[in-house]
């Protein structure tokens, strides 16, 4: 068909649209660019129906289509003609302004070559590209090119370029079409076996171009039909179990997405392969195991009938060495319970739950945070219904409890996770408070105290940032200085990476100094009356002025924003309170949602004054205003007792303003508090007077309004009636010891010893129990251990002895103690009730020690007494009295309540035969020893108290209170001295943990010391003395075979107490050495010293590498052991040593009993040990194999743990059943060659070979527990 040609017009006569200048080969590329855009614009605007324009610019469309255009280099050029040309041939449709065919070719095959630049989407020309396609596509301009006689080339063309486009964008792959077309062109069935067969099993690759793409192949094939794979199943089955790790991983990934497509039946038609496939979730090949963890997740989406297979090799998975599959795992099982809770059973549930406590923050953090997700979702949106909300209600207390861990991370975690998916802060007043109140009432007990805790831990953050703000509004000065450091210290330890943080709290800090407006902003936000909205304003104010917009990461900013965000009110607020307040009115009034929320009203109302309790420590000035204070007193009305006591506690908390501003509310307080003082419970009492001290400003009125009818009401014939009076006169006396001191006299020296504690009015129960539940408790033994009490907060009020009355009290509390509880000694109290008052009388005495006036005027005859009073409660033969005292100690230790020489009672925990009790009470030494490391850290001012507060001056009460052990009779005795090293070595062994500032050296020379002192008890008594320089050697024994670095220097001169030891004498130098080489060996090896023939025969080798411990001069560096003493070590190969520390179990209650102790069992000692607690564990250390040799004779009944040459049996056949009966922590047996890991510093010794062939005959062999 022939075009007949149209003349190029000519020259200046193109018309272009206004405000283009004309276009020619003239100006540079941009000016062309500039001017073409405007041209664009005038064609996009333009359509069919403008008749005048298009003859108008028809000289333009044809100058467009010159060779200057359609041959420019400039490809920005190129594509705003050919978008132009496109809008010509709509504009101008049907017939084109074009009519040469040669033109016509030539521009198709021009605008065919700019649709390539469709394969850079992210092109800024991207959207000119898909315009002109789309342009060509909707006028459908290439069927002019059907009018061409050689249109093949441009549809050709075209075609290339759209699937290249497609190529590159989507990945389709060449040989798929190339295959398929293949397969059309050929008739022979098997070639499609032939070729797998080949390719698989063969291995041949040059089979054919699609060999090297045989597994995205059969993908394909796959999709299009799984019917043509089912001989070549079985060949992968094969590459399944191939030797090379990446063809088994690229099987795996080829099977996973044909098992984990979402229609594919190929798991349940081919079983064996399936198996095969789950197989490789334990393949040695770490990235085999990852892709299969990564399958997993679509398989339990598209599959959930597969996730049964699944579950055991998730299991196994979740506990996978390598960090990343952990995390996978998690990743999987959160993924598909977002999509569906129903897709993951509990047990999946149950190893996010178990990783949430892994090893690794990354692993941690995943599962907390993947948890909280669900919770949000199901809990709290309920978007899946009451069913699948209660399928994951624990995940509230489970991530609460993560609160507990040490780390700051997980600390932080738990927080950011309250508050953005548990109680999220976004939400409005009303729906937040309704969030937390009743989540507070489902929480379990554990979980309820990590919540308080956390408020607790960010209230406490919050008053340590306004003592910082405090201290900048005070003139510089070096202690100024001091302080703020300090203060700085203590934040940064609340805030991660304590080391970076310090270095971002300095500056923070300095910027604080510098910026008057930051501090105010920072100020506010710590305020009591900042509002939760202003928080969130003060936040963003102080984050955009540390903002530094060159700096994209910025982690100074971050660490502030951690601190931020631990300080601001996000939750509570005023508003806040009063929300809770009315959730707490419609519980008492039963219009709330109590049990759509799956709790009972009077649960929702217990908990709920509970909330608001715990809340009004931290948050007191939110609760100023008449209508919660209306709220508290209907609570205090109710006859629910804990309601009224919250209620009481909360008036307390925060009612310091109730009497100047809300006058009507005190009136009608007055008489309630009066009533519960004196007839409510015994709390309610307590609270009831503390809260009338506290708030009213005539309190001796009103105490005494109180204190008058009650002291007249005590009738010791009506113990029923004693228990609140007593509590409340025992407050009172205690708040307002000077008012009421006379008649406090004589009631305590007229009723409460005279009338109550010296007289037994009732016979007790006689069951034999030695504890009873509250319940079960005679009136009359509870008004005694009140009346106890009431001594106590008597004596704390007075803190004075001027009257004596404290000596007095001691003396009463000793002999009770000494009685064993029955004071009277009449034995009409049973087993339970002595256990109740020793119990009280113990604890009355550590209160008193608690408060320095008292601690001072106790003699050292007193403290003995104390100490032995102590060791008493220690082997006490009632569980729970061991239990709730040591509990009460470690407390007021950990607090620093107690003086030092209380922390040496732990020694004596070595004598526990309860494995779990030694390694709790371990565990509580080791609190408390680095409470003190850090407040020493931390204060500077405690340089000056180190004699009180360092924890290595608790050696020498150790080894005091060890010489008068009552148990310590025979200072040459085997067993004592055995049982003495062990006590030494509980305590050594944490103190010598860390030889911080050449602390080894220093204990030794303390030790050295005592032994040039006598005992200041008894200074001219040979034999107390003997005991103690006998503990002394022992101790110098232990902690030159425990460490090389004690013989170095000491780095400064150890004080004694001048209690308990006499000033060094010149004139006395103590070189004498009072452990025997048969002590020394035995100490060592756990046997008497082998016959001295075969001792000459087979001579034990030294020690290699271990300086000897000589002696030197009195009160300087040297040793008690005699030179020609051998240290030796623990039997075995050579080269063998001794296992590390023993293994804590914190999980487990503090010094928690097995069994039940029973009263009709026991050891015929003094005190009976629980009759249900089993001998401990044989310590797994390496044994000493030297000749048995037969007990020494047990002269009187022990205390504590049997000997274990008395277990022996009990030995033998533990260790039959893969247990034993040693007293040690436990600890692997060496292996066969004999090598082992050391503790401290390893003693390696060889044993003679007639004595290690003797000792292999022997009968149940002794453990060596020196090593431990």
């Amino acid at each position: 068909m022939e075009f007949p040609q149209q003349q190029k017009p000519a020259e200046g006569k193109i018309t272009y649209p206004p405000g283009v200048k004309e276009i020619t080969d003239k100006i540079s590329n941009d000016e062309v660019v500039k001017r073409l855009k405007m041209v664009v614009k005038t064609f996009m605007d333009m359509d069919q129906d403008s008749e005048d324009e298009k003859q108008q610019y028809l000289a333009l469309a044809l100058h467009l289509a010159s060779e200057f255009f359609l041959r420019n280099p400039n490809k920005d050029v190129r594509l705003l003609v050919a978008c132009c040309l496109a809008d010509i041939f709509r504009i101008y449709a049907p017939e084109a302004p074009y009519t040469s065919h040669d033109k016509l070719k030539d521009i198709f095959l021009f605008i065919t070559r700019q649709l390539k630049g469709l394969e850079d989407t992210k092109s800024p020309q991207f959207n000119r590209y898909f315009y002109l396609l789309e342009n060509l596509a909707w006028v459908k301009s290439y069927n002019i090119c059907f009018e061409l006689e050689d249109c093949n080339e441009i549809f050709i063309q075209l075609f290339k370029t759209l699937f290249s486009v497609i190529n590159y964008l989507y990945g389709i792959p060449k040989w798929s079409f190339c295959f398929h077309k293949s397969i059309l062109s050929t008739n022979r069935h098997n070639c499609q076996h032939e070729f797998f067969n080949q390719v698989l099993v063969l291995g041949k690759s040059s089979v054919s171009d699609l060999s090297e793409h045989v597994f995205d192949l059969i993908q394909e094939l796959f999709a299009i039909d799984p019917h043509l794979l089912v001989s070549v199943m079985p060949q992968l089955e094969f590459k399944l179990k191939s030797n090379d790790g990446e063809e088994r991983l690229a099987v795996v990934r080829l099977l996973a997405k044909l098992f984990g497509a979402r229609d594919s039946e190929l798991a349940n038609q081919n079983r064996p392969l399936w198996q095969c496939f789950l197989g490789r979730f334990n393949d040695i090949h770490v990235p085999v195991r990852l892709e299969c963890v990564k399958f997993a997740s679509h398989c339990l989406m598209n599959h959930p009938d597969l996730a049964k297979d699944l579950t055991e090799y998730l299991k196994v998975r979740s506990h996978d060495p390598e960090e990343a599959i952990r995390h996978d795992v998690i990743v999987t099982i959160i993924n598909a319970g977002k999509k569906d809770l129903n897709l993951v059973n509990d047990q999946l549930l149950g190893f996010v739950r178990e990783r949430t406590l892994d090893k690794r923050w990354r692993v941690r953090k995943e599962a907390m945070m993947g948890l909280a997700q669900l919770y949000k979702k199901y809990c709290l949106h309920h978007e899946a219904g009451k069913e699948s909300a209660q399928k994951i209600s624990w995940i509230k207390d489970k991530l609460l409890h993560i609160y507990y861990q040490n780390s700051i991370d997980d600390k932080l975690l738990v927080e950011k996770i309250f508050a953005q998916y548990m109680v999220p802060h976004s939400l409005e007043t009303e729906e937040k408070m309704k969030c937390l109140y009743y989540l507070y009432a489902c929480l379990d007990p554990n979980a309820v105290k990590a919540l308080n805790e956390m408020w607790k831990c960010q209230n406490m953050l919050r008053g340590l940032v306004r003592e910082l703000l405090d201290l900048h509004k005070l003139p510089p000065s070096e202690a100024n200085n001091t302080a703020m450091f300090g203060k700085l210290l203590t934040i940064t330890k609340n805030l991660p990476d304590p080391g970076k943080a310090q270095d971002f709290m300095k500056k923070f800090n300095q910027v604080l100094a510098e910026d008057e407006k930051l501090r105010a902003q920072l100020e506010q936000l710590i305020s009591p009356t900042c509002s939760c909205k202003q928080a969130e304003v003060c936040v963003r104010e102080i984050t955009r002025k540390l903002t530094f917009p060159k700096q994209p990461a910025n982690p100074f900013l971050e660490m502030v924003k951690f601190l931020l965000e631990r300080i601001a009110p996000v939750h509570i607020d005023s508003e806040a309170i009063s929300a809770l307040v009315k959730l707490l009115n419609k519980s008492i009034e039963g219009t709330a949602d109590d049990e759509e929320e799956g709790v009972t009203p009077d649960t929702a109302i217990r908990s709920g004054l509970e909330l608001l309790k715990v809340l009004s420590f931290t948050h007191p000035t939110s609760f100023h205003s008449a209508e919660t204070y209306e709220s508290l007193l209907q609570c205090l009305k109710m006859e629910d007792d804990k309601v009224a006591e919250a209620a009481i506690q909360i008036f307390r908390n925060t009612g310091q303003k109730i009497e100047t501003e809300l006058p009507q509310i005190r009136s009608t307080l007055i008489p309630i508090l009066h009533q519960k003082a004196k007839r409510g419970t015994p709390h309610q009492a307590k609270q009831a007077v503390h809260c009338i001290h506290a708030i009213f400003h005539n309190k001796e009125v009103q105490l005494a309004q109180i204190f008058e009818p009650l002291s007249r009401s005590l009738n010791a014939d009506v113990p029923e009636q004693l228990i609140t009076p007593l509590v409340a006169l025992g407050h009172i006396s205690m708040l307002a010891p000077d008012q009421f001191a006379s008649p406090m006299k004589s009631i305590v020296a007229n009723f409460i010893v005279k009338d109550l504690l010296m007289n037994d009015r009732s016979v007790g129960n006689r069951n034999g129990k030695l504890w009873s539940t509250d319940e079960e408790v005679s009136p009359e033994v509870l008004a005694k251990v009140q009346a106890i009490k009431l001594l106590v907060r008597w004596l704390l009020g007075m803190k004075n002895n001027q009257s004596k009355s404290a000596n007095s009290t001691l003396r009463l509390l000793s002999a009770m103690l000494v009685s064993e509880g029955d004071l009277t000694e009449q034995k009409k109290i049973s087993k339970s009730d002595m256990s109740r008052l020793r119990l009280a009388a113990g604890s009355a005495i550590l209160k008193l020690a608690q408060e320095p006036c008292y601690h001072e005027i106790i003699t050292p005859e007193q403290f003995q007494l104390c100490e032995q009073l102590l060791i008493k409660f220690f082997l006490d033969e009632c569980y729970q009295v061991r239990q709730i005292f040591a509990q009460k100690l470690h407390l007021a230790l950990a607090k620093l309540l107690l003086p030092l020489e209380y922390l040496a009672v732990f020694a004596l925990c070595a004598k526990d035969p309860v494995k779990e009790r030694r390694a709790h009470a371990r565990q509580c030494l080791l609190k408390n020893i680095s409470v003190r490391r850090e407040y020493i850290k931390q204060n500077p001012m405690a340089q000056e108290k180190l004699v009180s507060l360092l924890p290595e001056y608790v050696v020498p009460y150790m080894i005091h209170l060890l010489a008068h052990d009552p148990d310590f009779t025979k200072p040459q005795d085997l067993e004592q001295l055995r049982d003495l090293k062990e006590c030494l070595w509980f305590m050594l062994e944490v103190l010598m943990t860390k030889n911080e500032n050449n602390s080894h050296a220093f204990l030794r020379k303390m030790v050295e010391n005592i032994k040039q002192t006598k005992d200041a008890q008894a200074p001219d008594d040979p034999k107390t003395n003997e005991k103690l320089y006998v503990v002394c050697d022992v101790a110098l024994f232990v902690i030159t075979n425990k460490s090389t670095a004690c013989h170095l220097e000491s780095p400064k001169d150890p004080v004694l107490p001048t209690k308990f030891f006499t000033p060094p004498d010149k004139d006395f130098i103590n070189d004498k050495d009072y452990l025997s080489s048969e002590a020394r060996t035995f100490l060592l090896t756990g046997k008497p010293k082998p016959n001295p023939v075969l001792g000459t025969v087979n001579k034990p080798l030294s020690v290699t590498g271990r300086r000897p411990y000589t002696k030197s001069a009195p009160l300087e560096a040297g040793s008690n052991l005699s030179s020609n003493s051998e240290p030796c070590s623990p039997a075995g190969k050579p080269g063998s040593h001794t296992g590390g520390f023993g293994h804590l179990e914190p999980d487990r209650p503090f010094w928690k009993s097995p069994q039940e102790p029973s009263s009709e069992t026991g050891q015929a000692s003094g005190r009976k040990w629980d009759a249900g607690a089993p001998p401990s564990s044989t310590e797994n250390s390496v044994t000493c194999q030297t000749t048995a040799a037969p007990p020494p004779a047990v002269n009187k009944p022990r205390r504590g743990r049997p000997p274990k040459s008395l277990a022996g049996g009990g030995a033998s056949s533990a260790e039959k059943e893969g247990g034993g009966a040693g007293r040690g922590r436990k600890r692997a047996v060496p292996a066969s060659d004999g090598t082992g890991t050391p503790t401290v510093e390893p003693i390696t010794i060889k044993i003679p070979k007639q004595q290690d062939t003797d000792a292999k005959r022997s009968a149940p062999q002794r453990q060596m527990d020196l090593q431990r």
